[in-house]
């Protein structure tokens, strides 16, 4: 029986280079001396009848950060994770109710730097079986899946920009459906459409 997760195995054994949301703004000058903050974001795949999909959330309306975007579940590597693998874990745990041993973790990409001066951990991983998923209200407005190949075609990506801090800053978005998914999600992702391709 095929590996549908082959595909991802293999992205992963190619070689790949850390991303920013700086990327696509060479002249934004970076803050001397800034403290990085570690995190951990779990890019989980559930394979389904019609192919993998991946598992997004889109954020609570009422928080003090990027409320209503796309996002993987995670965050900030706590005192008492392990790594950002553990972080990872356990913030899809408190999301979304994703059990960690329903969780096969197959990788990690490297580290993308976010303007709010967070290093994050991208971790790819198979949610081994179906399972409900349960939003966190205070955190999360809905869960929802995308299609791996509609995350992995670079066709499916643009580069649009905003003003922010007095200048554009250029971002990649990949929209699907009502979901308007982009900033460092879609960087992210469009780092494993690179490395899949």
């Amino acid at each position: 029986m095929a590996d549908a997760f082959a595909p991802i195995r293999a992205a992963l054994a190619r070689p790949g280079r850390p991303s920013s949301d700086y990327d696509l703004n060479p002249g934004i000058a970076l803050p001397e001396g800034r403290q990085l903050r570690a995190a951990g974001v779990l890019v989980a795949f559930e394979e389904r009848p019609e192919g993998l999909s991946l598992l997004l959330t889109k954020r609570a309306s009422h928080l003090r950060h990027h409320p209503g975007q796309i996002a993987f579940p995670g965050g900030k590597v706590d005192p008492e994770d392990a790594d950002p693998i553990a972080a990872a874990l356990r913030e899809a745990r408190e999301e979304v109710a994703l059990d960690p041993a329903n969780v096969e973790v197959l990788g990690v990409m490297e580290p993308h730097e976010t303007v709010t001066s967070y290093v994050v951990t991208p971790v790819l991983a198979r949610i081994r079986a179906p399972f409900r998923p349960i939003p966190e209200a205070g955190e999360v407005a809905e869960v929802f899946s995308v299609p791996l190949r509609h995350v992995t075609d670079p066709a499916r990506y643009s580069i649009e920009g905003r003003r922010w801090l007095g200048t554009t800053r250029r971002y990649y978005t990949v929209p699907f459906g009502p979901y308007y998914i982009w900033g460092a999600t879609a960087r992210i992702l469009r780092s494993l459409a690179d490395r899949m391709t």
